[in-house]
């Protein structure tokens, strides 16, 4: 709930007169699933970003955030100032449009539907998560952000029929389904082949892998974050807080948008990130003021992702100088840092 809170803040600060959301949506504080559907809703142009609230109660950290934030609707919201999914409680002083459901399919196919009436227009692309194990799912909260493309859910070994009816309102879209098949397997697939002209499959042997997997796939530039290169904003979480990628959503759809990279450790780097980030490591021959950096939003506090993983992030962040070929000429500077 705090994370949210401070993700939301972070994004639209409330204060110097910077622009205000027009809506903000309110998740169940206890359904992962309802937070990643929901996040296609903070990307454009809707940009609402994602807070927690309780069945009963609104606590005091989302109230806070309301209250800081002061949503007003705009016509790109339908006058909402709210969005508010499956049983979360919202202010009563605020004008809400429910988004309402029996379980994780129906709801983000509620949520898809949603998406529809404000955008006007079908997605660019379908994105398929599994309910089996929420961190592989995480990674589609920060694309559904950035790309306005929704999530729908199937099981380990079945397609809802939420799910499927959704599929055939975009039955020429293109369908990509996030994670191996442990979590969504080959049946699903071929299930799905039958309402969309193809699947598409993003994997890696475990939720950090996959996570990484997705941060490098493209789809000829239409689909994937394609981040093969220095110079980029990355999220990180851990996949034992799921709601954390919700709650994260919004970094990915503005100021340094990139992807969300899964950690199965509080206090250690895993294998996966680590190769990824030494393969976009950023470096410089002369001027580290001219270098292409990379950017890194850790969600949660040390017991999430500790002080020990973020060094070893930082390290892994850091600048190196890279030395020129032998007899190409370096300037002054290069050499002293050279006899360093």
């Amino acid at each position: 709930t705090a994370d949210a809170a401070g993700v939301a803040l972070a994004t639209f600060p409330s204060q110097g007169g910077v622009e205000r959301p027009a809506a903000v949506t309110l998740v169940p504080s206890s359904d992962w699933a309802a937070g990643i559907a929901a996040s296609v809703l903070s990307g454009d142009p809707v940009r609402a970003p994602i807070l927690l609230s309780d069945r009963d109660e609104v606590p005091e950290e989302t109230a806070t955030a309301l209250e800081a934030l002061r949503p007003e609707g705009s016509s790109e919201t339908r006058d909402a100032r709210v969005f508010r999914i499956g049983d979360a409680t919202a202010p009563d002083n605020l004008r809400a449009t429910d988004v309402s459901g029996g379980d994780p399919a129906v709801i983000a196919a509620e949520v898809d539907r949603l998406r529809a009436e404000l955008v006007d227009r079908d997605p660019d692309n379908i994105l398929l998560a599994s309910t089996e194990d929420p961190a592989f799912a995480m990674p589609a909260a920060a694309w559904a952000a950035r790309s306005g493309d929704p999530v729908l859910f199937v099981g380990r070994n079945n397609v809802p029929q939420a799910t499927k009816e959704a599929l055939k309102r975009h039955e020429d879209v293109p369908t990509y389904l996030l994670g191996p098949d442990s979590v969504a397997s080959e049946k699903v697939v071929k299930e799905v082949e039958k309402l969309v002209p193809a699947v598409q499959r993003i994997e890696g042997e475990d939720p950090a892998a996959s996570s990484v997997e997705f941060a490098r796939f493209d789809a000829a530039g239409t689909f994937g974050w394609n981040i093969t290169d220095p110079g980029h904003g990355l999220v990180v979480a851990n996949g034992s807080r799921p709601l954390d990628a919700a709650a994260a959503a919004p970094l990915s759809a503005s100021g340094k948008w990139g992807p969300l990279l899964v950690a199965e450790s509080a206090h250690v780097v895993p294998a996966p990130l680590r190769g990824f980030l030494l393969d976009i490591k950023p470096g410089y021959r002369t001027d580290p003021t001219r270098a292409f950096y990379n950017h890194a939003w850790l969600i949660g506090n040390s017991d999430a992702l500790s002080v020990g993983f973020q060094a070893q992030l930082d390290d892994l962040l850091e600048l190196v100088q890279i030395q020129p070929p032998p007899g190409e000429p370096t300037s002054g500077g290069a050499e002293r840092e050279s006899r360093k």
